[in-house]
């Protein structure tokens, strides 16, 4: 399979919605691909499966908070040197892509490097989504480290991060990338390919695909959500769906202090002004309340999208007055075992509520969409 530049945008599109509101900006990462796949030709996509056990597998994203990447564009020259010297400092010799995360920005830098260097990219990452730390990750919730991790500016200023935990390695990364401007480049999770067999979450840049294709094919229908909750839930892996609310944003909080981009986004139904609805954040939505009543909490997937268009629109991207449908994706269900809500559940984020999964809170109460739930 190779990525073509038709392919592209549906990726982006697909990807930024699987992020949760998180992974980078997509429209940044669809030209730097783009500009790429025309001068180097497009790489070569495998799955996991595809790999060689000793194939050496590396993750390339960008880091920090959302809102930076909008005032430090990201450019080549950071991902190749962070790759280069990944390789130096272990000696090693880089086979395959593995993107960390299936965000709007991070699906796709991974296309960009491996068509600059001649690489394949793994039809798999490691979250099934995105999530804002280092540990918060399939392949760290499995045991695998992150570091040795480089870290690298757009100025070419690195570091060489190297830690035996990757809680710890998330704190000295967040400290090294405030000093560097809160937006940088990492390349972490040196593995195999066998690690990657056992612990990434396969799939998910063509599901991506199939999901920004439902997207543009529904808006010649004049249905692209109807057109999106079909497709998630004809996949294997994100086979609950529903929209939870739809309404108009008018109010919102964010802060940058702590090296992420957290807040609040607050809504009135367009139906009913006594109806609303509550999303919290760290870089990806966390939580939402309708009513005051939880309808989808972390590591489920909070998706809000453009009321007419069925555009993902991310965290950084959020407007006072723009009118949305808020959505609720079943998440991988790597991501809801107990070993993995330790990391990634609701309480790694500080939130009170205790996880239930999202085909659970809608049957619990009335919703828009009738969830199909498999399995």
């Amino acid at each position: 399979m190779k990525i073509r530049q038709e392919d592209i945008d549906d990726l982006t599109r697909g990807a930024a919605f699987l992020g949760s509101g998180g992974g980078g900006d997509p429209y940044i990462g669809r030209l730097i691909a783009k500009k790429a796949i025309d001068e180097f030709g497009a790489p070569r996509i495998v799955t996991p499966q595809g790999l060689r056990d000793d194939d050496v597998v590396v993750s390339i994203a960008g880091y920090g908070a959302p809102t930076v990447q909008l005032e430090k564009l990201i450019g080549e020259g950071e991902l190749v040197y962070a790759l280069g010297a990944m390789e130096e400092h272990l000696g090693i010799t880089v086979t395959a892509i593995l993107p960390a995360e299936i965000g709007g920005g991070n699906s796709i830098l991974p296309i960009t490097l491996a068509a600059k260097k001649g690489l394949a990219v793994v039809d798999a990452d490691g979250m099934g989504r995105a999530f804002p730390e280092l540990q918060m990750n399939n392949l760290s919730i499995d045991g695998l480290r992150a570091t040795p991790m480089v870290v690298v500016d757009e100025h070419l200023n690195s570091a060489i991060v190297t830690t035996e935990d990757n809680h710890v390695a998330e704190r000295v990364t967040r400290a090294v990338a405030v000093q560097l401007g809160l937006r940088v480049i990492i390349c972490c999770f040196p593995i195999t390919g066998a690690d990657v067999k056992r612990s990434a979450i396969a799939n998910t840049l063509s599901t991506a695909i199939e999901i920004g294709k439902a997207i543009r094919l529904g808006r010649e229908t004049g249905m692209p959500v109807d057109g999106l909750i079909q497709c998630l839930r004809a996949s294997a892996e994100y086979h609950t769906a529903a929209v939870l609310f739809e309404g108009k944003i008018y109010d919102l909080t964010k802060d940058t202090s702590r090296g992420f981009f957290e807040g609040v986004c607050r809504l009135i139904g367009l139906d009913d002004p006594n109806d609303s609805a509550e999303v919290v954040f760290q870089n990806e939505n966390l939580i939402v309340r309708v009513n005051g009543e939880v309808k989808t909490i972390v590591p489920d997937l909070i998706c809000i999208v453009d009321q007419e268009t069925a555009e993902p629109i991310t965290t950084q991207s959020m407007r006072y007055g723009q009118r949305v449908k808020v959505i609720g994706v079943s998440a991988p269900e790597a991501l809801r075992r107990e070993l993995a809500l330790e990391v990634v559940g609701p309480s790694a984020f500080g939130l009170e509520e205790e996880f239930t999964p999202i085909e659970d809170l809608i049957l619990s109460g009335p919703a828009e969409v009738e969830p199909r739930v498999v399995g």
